[in-house]
């Protein structure tokens, strides 16, 4: 998989240093993955995955955070979307992106 944008992932590691290791796991992990639907997602994932409209939502850290991203794949690209707290998943405001 390509993965748009690493960076997301790097900064958010650096304002939130808990999880920036468990961040670059899940890269490493997405980056060779050769995903074809959810369930490949779901079956090959060390962080349980779910569809949430037209995303996939990863729980990380012990569901402490929820990283969102859009997966083509077809094109074998991820597009990283959000990295929100728990608080802030669950307050809804990331469904309001058109994508969803």
């Amino acid at each position: 998989m390509r993965i748009y944008s690493k960076k997301t992932l790097d900064e958010y590691g650096k304002i939130h240093a808990d999880v920036a290791g468990v961040l670059k796991g899940w890269y490493r992990v997405a980056k060779s993955a050769k995903w074809q639907n959810i369930q490949d997602v779901k079956e090959s994932c060390t962080a349980s995955a779910d569809a949430a409209g037209r995303f996939t939502v990863f729980n990380i850290k012990g569901n402490k955070y929820r990283l969102i991203v859009s997966i083509d794949y077809e094109r074998q690209t991820i597009n990283i979307k959000y990295i929100l707290t728990h608080a802030e998943y669950d307050s809804g405001r990331w469904k309001n992106d058109p994508y969803y």
